[in-house]
């Protein structure tokens, strides 16, 4: 999923539970094509309520 394919932060979806298909696909989504950087899921009452992708643009020596 690209950048530009990402819900917006208005637009909530449900809460999954930390194993059903849903939360496993967002979660594969969000770690998809990342490099540097990290994804967090919050749960909350056994249920995944939020998922965070930080990214991170490392670059080269000859660019620094």
């Amino acid at each position: 999923m690209s950048h530009s394919q990402r819900p917006s932060a208005d637009r909530a979806e449900p809460a999954a539970a930390p194993d059903s298909p849903t939360a496993l696909r967002r979660i594969g989504d969000a770690l998809s094509g990342l490099r540097f950087g990290s994804v967090l899921a919050i749960v909350q009452d056994g249920v995944v309520v939020q998922i965070e992708r930080t990214e991170k643009t490392r670059l080269e020596k000859t660019d620094r």
